[in-house]
């Protein structure tokens, strides 16, 4: 996973980096749909994957991966992932950050419920 840090032309410094879902999680079906399939042991509960979620939806609508772009709090992302986004240029990483997406806000707590930071 490359990562960078740059300062954008209004003076804060990003990090950037790449994500790449691990191919068993590229899934582009559902295992379980296809009546055919159906063996002894046939698995009609909930789905079990530890990725269930906020994370595998994302993956399914990014299954090769996306640049995260973070500044403290602000967190963006852009799919697909620019070929040679590693060696671009501050203003071309720039450029890239202009066209990625907000992305939701982390909710990190503190053990005992309070805000970490």
């Amino acid at each position: 996973m490359p990562f960078r840090t740059f300062v954008d032309s209004a003076g804060r410094e990003w990090e950037a980096y790449d994500v790449i879902p691990p191919a068993d999680e590229r899934r582009q079906y559902d295992r379980r749909s296809d009546a055919e399939t159906i063996t002894e042991d046939r698995r009609t509960d909930g789905d079990r994957r530890l990725t269930v979620g906020r994370v595998s939806a994302l993956m399914a609508a990014s299954p090769q991966g996306w640049l995260c772009f973070e500044h403290r709090q602000d967190r963006r992302r852009l799919s697909p992932i620019p070929d040679e986004w590693a060696q671009a240029t501050d203003r071309q990483l720039e450029q890239y950050l202009d066209s990625a997406r907000v992305a939701p806000a982390l909710d990190v707590s503190a053990p005992d419920g309070s805000a970490a930071g």
